[in-house]
C-alpha cells in the first residue's frame, strides 16, 4: 500500500478554492480543475518505494503482475485500466463524446495509417480504447447528459423566435427520433458565425422570461456568455441539464454527449484520451466523425444513485469492467471494514478523517489524499468520514458492453 503524491491540472475552467478546500490548501488564485490519481502517462501519481519518489506508471511497468494481479493483466495488458479523478469545475466543459472500443480501435489504426502525430492538434483517436466515467457529485453539480426527447428540444428552439429555426423544430416535431436528432444536432453545428450570434442574443432574451422554461433556458444562456458564438450553444440546447444532489452520479457511455458545467466530484474513468468535442471549445472537432460516434437516443433518466454492497459499501453500478467505484461513510462508532484485494484500488478521502490499515502499516487520509493497494493486498478501513474506493469490475460487463 502507497500514499499518492498527485498532481493538480489546472485549466480555465476550474475553481480556484474547491479542490483547495476539500484539500485543506491555502489557495493560490489559479484554477484547480483536477487532483489525477492513478498511472496515466500524462500526469501518473507517484509512489514512495526505496525512500524515492517513483512514478506509479513506472512502477506498474516494472512488475505488472506483482502491481495489478495476473488476471488483470490478461484482461487489459500491463496497465492499470482506470483513472480516478477529484474534479472543480467553475464553467462549462466542452460539449463531448466518447467512442465505443470498435471505433476507437479502428480511429486509432486508421490515424496511425495516416500518419498523423499522437500529439497533433487534428488527431482524434490518441490510443484503441474507449472512454466510459462516471461522476459522483461532492456538492450540488450541474452537467448536460443526453439527449433530451425530440418535442422537449422542440420547445427551447422555438422560444427562441428565430424564423430560421422553424425547419429544426418541425422535424424535432414530425420525423422519428433517431433521424430527428441526428439532422437538427448536424444542422446546429454547421451553423455559421452570424447564426450563432443570433441564438445568442436570442437566449439572453428568452432568457429573462417567467416559468420554467425561462428557467431552463437560462442555464443555456449562461453557457453561451461563456462561449459566445460557438456551435455548441445550439446543440447543446438537444441536450438533457441535469442536477445532481451530492451523491447522486452520472454515467457517460459510449456516444452519450455530454458536459460537466459546475460543481465538485469525484470521477472514475478508463484510462483513455479519446474525446471527440462537440462545441463550447477551440479545439478540433471533426464533425464527421462525431456523427458516426454520436448515438442519437434520448436518454430518460440519467440519474445513478449506490446500491448496497457488501461491507456496508454503496456501489455506483455501471456496464463496464474497466473500473468499479463504490463508497464507504463511516462514523466514529463503526468497526473497520475489510475491503477484499483480489483487484488494485485506489482509495481516496472526501470527508473527515479514513485510517487505511494494511499487513504491514497504516496510512490515514485527510480530504483529498489517496492511496494505491496493489492486487492481492487486504486492508481495512476506518475512522469517521467517507472514503471512495476504485477497482476494476467484472469482465462480463465489458463482454456485455462490447456487443
Amino acid at each position: 500500500m502507497d500514499r499518492l503524491v498527485n498532481t493538480v491540472r489546472t485549466y480555465p475552467w476550474g475553481s480556484t478554492t474547491a479542490l483547495p478546500e476539500l484539500m485543506g490548501i491555502t489557495p493560490d488564485g489559479s484554477p484547480h480543475a483536477e487532483l489525477w490519481m492513478g498511472a496515466h502517462p500524462a500526469a501518473p501519481s507517484r509512489v514512495e518505494r526505496e525512500g524515492r519518489l517513483h512514478g506509479l506508471d513506472r512502477v506498474i511497468e516494472a512488475d505488472p503482475p506483482a502491481e495489478l494481479g495476473d488476471a488483470l493483466v490478461r484482461r487489459f495488458g500491463p496497465r492499470l485500466p482506470f483513472l480516478v479523478k477529484l474534479l472543480a469545475a467553475d464553467s462549462p466543459l466542452s460539449l463531448q463524446v466518447h467512442p465505443d472500443l470498435d471505433r476507437a480501435a479502428a480511429g486509432y489504426t486508421r490515424e496511425n495509417a495516416r500518419g498523423i502525430p499522437l500529439d497533433a492538434p487534428r488527431r482524434t483517436y490518441r490510443d484503441a480504447q474507449h472512454k466510459p466515467e462516471m461522476i459522483v457529485a461532492l456538492t450540488a453539480f450541474e452537467g448536460l447528459c443526453g439527449f433530451r426527447p425530440p418535442g422537449e428540444s422542440a420547445d427551447l428552439l422555438d422560444a427562441l423566435g428565430l424564423d430560421w429555426l422553424a425547419a429544426c423544430v418541425m422535424t424535432l416535431r414530425s420525423v422519428p427520433e433517431e433521424p430527428a436528432l441526428r439532422e437538427v444536432f448536424s444542422t446546429l453545428l454547421s451553423l455559421p458565425p452570424d447564426r450563432l450570434a443570433e441564438v445568442d442574443d436570442a437566449l439572453a432574451r428568452a432568457a429573462r422570461r417567467s416559468g420554467p422554461l425561462g428557467d431552463t433556458l437560462a442555464v443555456y444562456a449562461a453557457i453561451s456568455r461563456a462561449h459566445p458564438v460557438d456551435p455548441g450553444v445550439p446543440a447543446a440546447l438537444l441536450i438533457r441539464h441535469v442536477r445532481l444532489s451530492p451523491g447522486e452520479a452520472l454515467f457517460l457511455g459510449a456516444g452519450v454527449p455530454h458536459a460537466y458545467v459546475r460543481g465538485l466530484g469525484v470521477e472514475v474513468m478508463a484510462a483513455s484520451d479519446n474525446v471527440l468535442r462537440c462545441g463550447l471549445t477551440s479545439k478540433h472537432v471533426d464533425v464527421p466523425e462525431l456523427l458516426r460516434v454520436v448515438r442519437f437516443t434520448s436518454l430518460t433518466a440519467p440519474v445513478i444513485r449506490p446500491v448496497p454492497g457488501m461491507g456496508g459499501e454503496e456501489v455506483y453500478p455501471a456496464p463496464v469492467d474497466d473500473f468499479r467505484l463504490s463508497r464507504l461513510v463511516l462514523g466514529a462508532g463503526d468497526s473497520a471494514r475489510a475491503l477484499p484485494g483480489s483487484t488494485p484500488q485506489i482509495l481516496v478521502c472526501t470527508a473527515g478523517t479514513i485510517r487505511v490499515a494494511g499487513p504491514r502499516h497504516a496510512v490515514v487520509l485527510a480530504g483529498g489524499a489517496s492511496v494505491f493497494v496493489p492486487a492481492g493486498e487486504r486492508v481495512a478501513v476506518s475512522g469517521e468520514g467517507t472514503v471512495f474506493r476504485a477497482t476494476a469490475g467484472e469482465q462480463r460487463a465489458r463482454q456485455l458492453n462490447s456487443h
